[in-house]
């Protein structure tokens, strides 16, 4: 059954391709409202319907994120201010190092993902200890995962196996990773079961990596 939010998608989706076609500041304060109302007040009260879902099928509490259509450009070849997208992410507000989940809409896809997202320093250290030590399972549960695969999101993998790990480490795919995110598609009947509901099937079927990844990472 449909929850409205498959109205969220259709709106935001229009806007975004209007957007990519004239991505400019003039032609965003001409239609501001629309986005503030039709798109950002909605999209906010989905990332808190998410994060209870989330609370409830994880155990532990998640803090909502709706990522700012505005684009940091600072070190960036790309100067046009504004993103065509729409995107959000939940996570632990307690550690930095635990797996996130994340939401993705645009034009172009409808996205659930979940995993290690971007850590460095520290938190990648730990990541690639955590390969080493526990490879093996979580190659099973990623070849398991239904409809799923990881994604390319994020920095490159390493072109070898990183320092001091053995450079035919039987994981060294994974160490050679600097992100390990599950990535998988909405399912097709998604406007007819709900956006909701729908982000919680696929939140389901990453739940034994995710368990994983809490137990190792936070």
């Amino acid at each position: 059954m449909s929850d409205g939010f498959a109205d969220l998608i259709d709106v935001s989706n229009r806007f975004f391709r209007d957007l990519k076609a004239n991505n400019t500041r003039a032609w965003f304060q001409d239609h501001k409202d629309v986005f503030t109302t039709e798109i950002k007040k909605p999209a906010e009260l989905f990332a808190d319907l998410l994060a209870e879902d989330l609370n409830r099928i994880t155990g532990v509490p998640h803090r909502p994120k709706l990522f700012r259509i505005h684009r940091d450009v600072r070190f960036s070849k790309d100067k046009t201010p504004y993103n065509p997208h729409l995107h959000f992410q939940w996570g632990r507000p307690d550690s930095v190092t635990a797996p996130n989940w994340f939401l993705g809409s645009s034009p172009d896809y409808l996205i659930v993902a979940m995993g290690v997202m971007a850590p460095g320093g520290e938190a990648l250290s730990r990541y690639r200890s955590f390969v080493d030590a526990r490879g093996d399972e979580i190659a099973g549960v990623l070849a398991a995962a239904p409809g799923a695969h990881l994604s390319n999101w994020g920095a490159a993998p390493l072109k070898r196996v990183p320092k001091p790990f053995d450079p035919d480490h039987p994981h060294g795919d994974l160490l050679r990773r600097k992100t390990l995110i599950l990535e998988a598609a909405f399912p097709d009947d998604w406007k007819q079961a709900g956006l909701v509901a729908s982000a919680n099937r696929v939140f389901e079927t990453m739940m034994p990596l995710w368990r994983v990844l809490e137990s190792g990472m936070t």
